[in-house]
């Protein structure tokens, strides 16, 4: 049975965002490496971003009070 394992770019689309936007994310240790080409399984990218902080994790700034 083939494995198949996602490239960053299929990371990527998996994640909805760009691949220059993916390069800021760490991501988790590569399922496997080929040469220099790393590739992770659906389920390990899955588990990696259910993970992740969601958005406005620490406070972010203050809003500001309104009368």
């Amino acid at each position: 049975m083939t494995k198949h394992y996602l490239s960053l770019t299929e990371v990527a689309e998996r994640l909805g965002i760009t691949k220059g936007a993916l390069a800021q994310y760490k991501l988790p240790e590569a399922d496997v490496t080929v040469g220099r080409a790393r590739g992770w399984l659906p389920s390990t990218i899955d588990e990696w971003n259910a993970k992740r902080p969601g958005r406005g994790v620490g406070g972010g700034r203050p809003r500001k009070k309104t009368s």
